[in-house]
């Protein structure tokens, strides 16, 4: 969700294409910051247990378009990501994703194109708190400058990252809350000091199926900025057994600082 404010980066005639690159992956991988049950953005106070793993393979097509200043730009990306989550104990689990983007970035006819890893994550969750259907998580995080900083693929720098996770569960309904702060430590002139909040909320429609839906909002890195992204999301998650659930998410910007459109998909499997 880290993008410029009415227009895209990508839109300013003078703007270096490595930025540009940064700004819309930014968009793109938000949600690894948060690790949430996917398609979901905002993350849930789950854990695995002790000595218990899940392996997330997830995925999304985003698209966007603006025209201004006499410049179109369209662009369209694959993001890719492989997350694996490990119980250390009871109410502790360590989670490590690597993200893999393909972008094609056009401005006024020219098409660029780059692809290739981005900066590693690794992360803390910890429920530090139960109880009558209520549960809080703290999510502490770090990112590697694993990425080609030179490609726009990652920041050149290390970056950490700090979430306050709530989860209401009733009888059909749950909900869930994100408070972030994360220090976005650059080289591409980007604000470095950022926030996240999101709401979602899961409708068990049947045994299997859950449908989901999402909302937040999070800082733009865009220092000359004037509005932050935000957007909106709905989808499903299907329990094909006990440790195999399938998803798929449709998520929209709500104003021009968030991609147009995005479609994500994904398995997770626990063991």
């Amino acid at each position: 969700m880290i993008c410029t404010s009415g227009k895209k980066a990508g839109m300013k005639k003078n703007v270096r294409p490595e930025l540009a690159l940064a700004f819309f992956l930014g968009m793109i991988l938000s949600s690894v910051n948060a690790q949430a049950a996917h398609p979901l953005i905002t993350d849930d106070t789950g854990i695995q247990g002790k000595g218990k793993t899940q392996i997330e393979l997830n995925g999304e097509y985003a698209w966007d378009r603006e025209t201004g200043e006499g410049i179109e730009v369209k662009e369209r990306a694959l993001a890719l990501e492989s997350v694996v989550s490990y119980g250390v104990m009871d109410s502790l689990d360590l989670v490590l994703t690597l993200p893999y983007t393909s972008v094609r970035d056009t401005v006024d006819g020219a098409t660029t194109r780059q692809n290739g890893a981005n900066d590693l994550s690794a992360e803390l969750k910890w429920q530090f708190w139960e109880g009558k259907g209520t549960s809080f998580a703290f999510k502490p995080g770090v990112s590697f400058p694993t990425g080609d900083e030179k490609k726009g693929l990652g920041t050149g720098k290390y970056g950490v990252s700090a979430f306050l996770i709530g989860t209401q569960e009733l009888e059909r309904w749950t909900f869930h809350v994100n408070l972030g702060y994360l220090r976005n430590n650059n080289n591409f002139e980007e604000e470095e000091n950022l926030w996240h909040a999101s709401l979602a909320s899961e409708w068990k429609a049947s045994g299997a199926v859950r449908l989901v839906a999402n909302m937040g909002m999070e800082k733009n890195a865009d220092p000359a900025a004037e509005k932050d992204p935000s957007f909106a999301l709905v989808g499903f998650i299907y329990a094909m057994s006990e440790g195999l659930d399938i998803d798929l998410g449709y998520k929209a910007g709500l104003n021009d600082p968030e991609m147009d459109q995005t479609v994500l998909a994904g398995m997770a499997l626990r063991f």
